[in-house]
């Protein structure tokens, strides 16, 4: 018996000294620039910066792969303060909101059945995919604007809107919506497509009467190439929209607008 106790009590010793020397030499070295950065970052893991959350922005940042600016929630201060870790001076921010890309207002279109359950528009999905006719529309229940906590959202004659004056880029409400409706977009003057319907024309114009039929005649005036029709609806590249208006002019369904909150002064 008290040979066995010996025998495991060595084997759990050597175990032991094996996983200590494995996570010497297997150790990665931590990036201090990094750390500090994401300190300093608001922590909302938000992605609208473009990288998965805090910790990859400052990663990018610290191995000079991203640019400053880019955290939206963290504004000029977020800005400034990465800065000064990193020793260069602070970056525009690229202030960005969050936009409902949807025009399904009961105006537009309709329900397809009465609903009696939870006002919620994730659990109305269960049922047939929701219960708006537009199988990719908004439908209004307002679980973006439960989560919101800067009162930026408020469901309008059936459709989600949200105040780009409030909204703080926290993607609460992106992560809501269950229809994937509610996208970042830059704060600058630049067409926008309130549409993400990718049935065919004949079958969008059955269930909206604004919802984009992709004819491609906004990409076909676009001076700049930044509007491209793929899976039946039109998408704006705002990298490249100088917001002329020409694709708003030229959308007969008047889905394509022109959004022209410009960041603070």
């Amino acid at each position: 018996m008290g040979l066995s106790i010996l025998i495991v009590g060595g084997i759990g010793l050597i175990a032991g000294v094996i996983l200590v020397i494995a996570a010497t030499v297997m150790a990665v070295p931590k990036d201090e620039v990094a750390e500090q950065l994401e300190a300093v970052l608001p922590g909302a893991n938000c992605g609208a910066c473009g990288y998965s959350g805090c910790a990859a922005y400052a990663d990018a940042l610290s191995k000079g792969t991203a640019k400053g600016g880019l955290c939206s929630p963290g504004g000029e201060a977020v800005a400034v303060a990465c800065a000064e870790i990193l020793g260069g001076e602070s970056a525009e921010v690229e202030y960005k909101t969050a936009l409902v890309r949807c025009l399904g207002s009961h105006d537009n279109t309709s329900d397809k059945m009465i609903y009696d359950g939870i006002k919620s528009c994730s659990a109305s999905t269960f049922l047939a995919g929701g219960i708006a006719q537009c199988s990719y529309g908004c439908m209004g229940m307002g679980d973006c604007e439960a989560v919101c906590e800067y009162g930026a959202i408020d469901i309008c004659n059936g459709v989600a809107k949200i105040d780009p004056a409030k909204c703080r880029g926290c993607s609460k409400c992106v992560e809501a919506c269950p229809k994937r409706l509610i996208k970042f977009v830059k704060l600058k003057k630049q067409a926008v497509v309130r549409c993400m319907n990718c049935d065919k024309g004949a079958g969008t114009v059955k269930v909206c009467k604004i919802g984009c039929i992709g004819c491609m005649k906004c990409e076909r005036v676009c001076p700049e190439d930044a509007i491209h029709v793929k899976d039946f609806c039109a998408t704006v590249d705002a990298e490249k929209c100088t917001g002329c208006g020409e694709c708003v002019s030229a959308c007969p369904r008047h889905v394509i607008t022109l959004f022209e909150h410009l960041p603070p002064v």
